[in-house]
């Protein structure tokens, strides 16, 4: 006899569904069957309608209860590194799930997020805030930053969190057993630390739900006063040995991240326009988010646009994307919104596939 083959194979335990695959699985030929075609077909369809609430797995069968049915969560992102001569912004940064951007050529990681490998090299963490997706990873980068001796590893945070990280530190002894080394610095806006030579961090203040703080790196550099260039280099030693002063004192802002914020005063900061690379969330870009922006405390692409109109930056680096948002929808809203000049100044650091092209193409080193 021809039987009509069971699409879905051995559903042992499918109780609900036994009689309408029986019967539609042994029913002899089609065109001697009761009905015919028509049956066979309509007892499959009704199989399939009702399956849609109970699907099967490994073990048979899904449970019918959404709460035993939660999804896989999302694959783990992957460091992405973008190259701006002579620095590389490397990092993970997915809205409410884990922030960190680095620059290596600095000594410097922006917020910490899980702590990615690669964050051990940071010998300063500046923390924007203490939400977990960007500091979740601090006790792993001071435990293993002192295992694979590599220094002891430091932070600098908003005052804010100075006693809370202490308090974390001191928890995770009762926890270990043991003591980690560990350095926290506590800066108020507008107050700075040298990380490198004549290379300065500087903290500002920023508007967020939480104490939050975004992060100048600068460069002083000496110049002669332009009123002695071409004296003879005689002469110059003269009036540098009488005391006088020769040069006069600049600052390069060469790096600024803003960590997660909303749109405020900080924006109009000469060290935050004027800064070389600037490193920017944008977790909203939805036209209908602007309020949802808003109250999160969190900026929407039309801040992009009105900053991009202000910033003299050659290079605009957008983080803390959702992924509420697929990444090609994101950049197709963001090259509808901005003009061609200012979307070649503008990367995003999980785009991971332009990235890696713009790093085959050459790339003019930034500007003194």
């Amino acid at each position: 006899m021809e039987r009509i083959a069971n699409p879905l194979g051995n559903l042992r335990g499918f109780e609900s569904h036994r009689g309408l695959l029986k019967e539609a699985s042994h029913r002899p030929r089609l065109n001697h069957c009761k009905g015919g075609l028509s049956r066979c077909m309509r007892l499959l369809g009704d199989f399939f309608r009702h399956s849609r609430t109970a699907r099967p797995c490994m073990d048979g069968f899904m449970s019918q209860d959404p709460s035993q049915n939660a999804k896989d969560p999302p694959r783990s992102p992957s460091v992405c590194c973008l190259h701006i001569p002579p620095y590389r912004v490397q990092g993970v940064s997915i809205a409410g799930e884990e922030s960190m951007v680095q620059i290596p050529e600095l000594d410097v990681a922006f917020d910490i997020g899980r702590c990615p490998r690669t964050a051990l090299t940071a010998k300063y963490v500046a923390l924007s805030h203490g939400h977990m997706d960007h500091a979740a990873g601090l006790a792993y980068y001071f435990s293993q930053r002192n295992f694979q001796g590599m220094g002891t590893g430091t932070v600098v945070v908003h005052p804010h969190l100075e006693q809370p990280i202490h308090n974390l530190m001191r928890a995770w002894i009762d926890i270990e057993a043991q003591r980690t080394p560990y350095e926290v610095i506590a800066l108020e806006p507008d107050a700075e630390i040298e990380i490198k030579n004549n290379i300065f961090l500087r903290a500002f203040a920023t508007v967020h739900t939480v104490p939050s703080l975004g992060y100048v790196v600068l460069e002083r550099r000496t110049k002669l006063k332009p009123e002695l260039v071409g004296l003879p280099q005689e002469r110059l030693m003269q009036m540098k040995e009488a005391g006088e002063a020769i040069t006069i004192m600049r600052e390069v802002p060469l790096v600024c991240y803003t960590g997660d914020t909303m749109w405020g005063p900080h924006f109009e900061r000469p060290d935050v326009l004027g800064a070389k690379i600037l490193i920017t969330e944008c977790t909203f870009l939805e036209p209908g988010h602007r309020n949802r922006a808003g109250i999160g405390k969190h900026l929407h692409l039309d801040d992009i646009v009105r900053l991009l109109g202000v910033s003299q930056a050659e290079a605009v680096v957008l983080t803390h994307l959702s992924r509420r948002t697929h990444l090609g929808i994101a950049k197709r809203q963001i090259d509808e919104a901005l003009s061609p000049e200012q979307r070649a100044r503008v990367h995003l650091l999980m785009d991971a596939r332009s990235n890696r092209r713009d790093r085959s193409a050459p790339v003019p080193a930034l500007e003194d």
